[in-house]
């Protein structure tokens, strides 16, 4: 299934954890510590976090782990869940916030989506890098809502060059519509303007 980190200072927790994910055939590795965890540096397809750490907290860690590791996702749990605690785990690039306890089917799924969202980025990523600079400008133009003729005169080029482009830009992202197109680039998060309203 995958290898799923566990940061969690409480050996009960951890080992009900480790219990919960090995009988949906995860891997785990157990840590005791942020400072552990940041040292370690493992290779995961998920990470659970608690907030509540001896030394550095869990927020403190994760914006630490982000700086080292942007993609794999997080997921936040405690015992003390609030919105303002919530709202800084999704700031700090939390995928997803968790109070305990929690249900165990519920954890494994939210956990699998993580991993699926994740894997889900990194393809539409992979799309983006295998445009050329010309091609991501006219990509940019197509999801903002652009027509051809509008899309040729904010990048002083030709209709039929846009549409030659345009064409390649489909190819290559494999979208069989302007929506999925989108859907693509939402996922990827391309940085593209919407015309005025």
């Amino acid at each position: 299934m995958g290898i799923v980190c566990i940061v969690e200072d409480d050996g009960a927790v951890a080992a009900s954890l480790e219990a919960v994910l090995h009988g949906w055939a995860f891997k785990t590795r157990t840590f005791s510590s942020g400072e552990a965890f940041l040292e370690a540096k493992p290779n995961a397809d998920c990470i659970l976090l608690d907030v509540r750490l001896p030394g550095k907290n869990g927020l403190a860690v994760l914006e630490d782990w982000r700086k080292i590791n942007p993609a794999t996702p997080v997921i936040v749990i405690t015992g003390h869940g609030d919105i303002r605690t919530a709202v800084k785990a999704f700031h700090a690039g939390a995928q997803d916030f968790i109070e305990k306890p929690f249900n165990a089917d519920d954890l494994v799924e939210r956990i699998n989506a993580a991993i699926r969202h994740n894997a889900e980025t990194t393809r539409c990523q992979k799309i983006l890098d295998r445009m050329t600079p010309r091609e991501l400008e006219v990509m940019k133009e197509v999801v903002a809502g652009y027509p051809n003729k509008i899309i040729a005169y904010h990048l002083g080029i030709s209709q039929k060059t846009v549409e030659l482009h345009r064409a390649r830009v489909m190819e290559k992202a494999e979208a069989q519509s302007a929506s999925h197109l989108v859907r693509i680039a939402m996922t990827a998060k391309l940085d593209f303007d919407l015309p005025p309203a």
